[in-house]
């Protein structure tokens, strides 16, 4: 099935159905605005499916061309060598496609394999778990690049008319397309863990396993805090969604000042992205398991019954938030800042963010090194597990997201 095609086409009638509700809305048609937001909420969830399963599709095969080659037996080889590897305290390399898939792994947890009592099956506590953001962004491999100028078209060119008797003869009016671009440009991204030296006793292939489960977990919970807060340096490397700027320093999203969390919040943030003529496909909202729980106390008239209705999904970590016909996916970040509940300062506080994932570009410079110190914790008997690999990113969209802002005390 050509699901690119699919897309074109739900992308389409999700457009026409929002035009649809906005002329009812300005014509004062409560039944045929509330009919049409409904179907463009359940196209956009159509959408969102579609291009989800487009982007799984093309991953899936790339590492399956990237690892075509390799047989299960040669597969359990090269585990099995690397196992040895680290067992001796020797580097090993992952490769990007490697590190690709690791990252986009659906195990959430911690990995944790500190301090077994034992050698057997570690289990990680549900409070470990690691945002889904990572599996929403767009991944590319940047092996080899200093950096990339990634093209962001800001303006489109504008058709010029007039009267043919007017215009005969005569030199038309230009009208260029404006663009900017986003930098991404490598940042370093680090784990250090400890394990119990007993977990040698492992099969080299185990081993490794376990090894390389843990440094992906760990690196995949760093990421998922540096895609929406960049990596903390005064001036960054690896932009995050709050601080995403071009080459000029342009912020790359738009910022929407919520004071409170309150019965009209979603409907100002959902309105508040996207251009004049659509709403922003593929949309999803960030926040922290803090103001989920805000938006799902809030009631009507009613006190006892909820103004909106939270559906839980998968690892429940995302979902969607449902108002009558509206449904908005939402992921919790734990890295973000919570609007409800904090006080204004003096400057304005970054919180909430809605987007489309797709609009964040992940960049994978290059191979990911890890290996195994017996020095470090020698007394106690324990293995330092180290990893290190560098990784950018930015927005690639003009206002990609909306920010929420908590505005600065008055």
């Amino acid at each position: 099935m050509d699901y690119k095609k699919t897309l074109i086409d739900l992308t389409a009638r999700h457009s026409a159905q929002v035009k649809a509700a906005e002329t009812a809305k300005e014509n004062g048609n409560a039944d045929e605005f509330g009919k049409a937001l409904k179907a463009a909420q359940d196209l956009h969830h159509q959408i969102e499916d579609t291009k989800a399963l487009i982007i799984e599709q093309e991953l899936t095969a790339g590492n399956e061309k990237e690892f075509a080659s390799e047989t299960e037996t040669e597969k359990q080889n090269k585990a099995a060598e690397r196992g040895l590897a680290l067992q001796e305290k020797s580097t090993v390399k992952y490769s990007v496609a490697e590190l690709r898939a690791g990252l986009k792994s659906t195990t959430l947890a911690s990995g944790s394999i500190a301090k077994p009592t034992a050698v057997g099956q570690m289990h990680d506590s549900l409070e470990n778990v690691i945002s889904s953001i990572i599996d929403e962004v767009r991944v590319v491999n940047l092996s080899g690049l200093g950096a990339i100028n990634e093209p962001i078209e800001v303006s489109d060119m504008e058709a010029q008319g007039g009267a043919v008797a007017s215009l005969a003869g005569t030199a038309r009016t230009a009208s260029d397309p404006t663009f900017t671009y986003a930098k991404i440009s490598p940042t370093e991204v680090n784990v250090t863990s400890f394990i119990d030296r007993n977990l040698r006793r492992l099969t080299p292939v185990e081993y490794e396993s376990r090894c390389r489960n843990a440094v992906m977990r760990s690196l995949r919970r760093k990421i998922a805090d540096f895609i929406v807060n960049g990596d903390g340096q005064t001036s960054p490397a690896m932009y995050g969604i709050k601080n995403a700027v071009d080459y000029n320093g342009n912020a790359l999203f738009k910022t929407l000042n919520m004071p409170s969390i309150g019965v009209d919040s979603l409907d100002e943030i959902v309105f508040s992205y996207g251009g004049n003529d659509n709403l922003g496909a593929n949309a999803r909202l960030y926040l922290t398991k803090t103001d989920l729980k805000a938006i799902g106390a809030l009631r009507g008239t009613n006190e006892k019954k909820r103004l909106f209705d939270i559906e839980f999904t998968g690892n429940g970590n995302t979902g969607f938030i449902v108002n009558g016909g509206m449904r908005i996916p939402f992921t919790i970040h734990s890295s973000l800042t919570s609007l409800s509940g904090a006080e204004r300062g003096s400057a304005p506080v970054p919180t909430m963010i809605y987007g489309d994932p797709q609009n964040y570009e992940l960049g994978l410079f290059g191979d990911t090194d890890v290996r195994i110190d017996t020095s470090v914790k020698s007394i106690e008997r324990m293995d330092a597990l180290l990893g290190d690999t560098f990784v950018g990113g930015n927005l690639i969209v003009k206002n990609g997201f909306v920010v929420v802002m908590l505005p600065a005390a008055e």
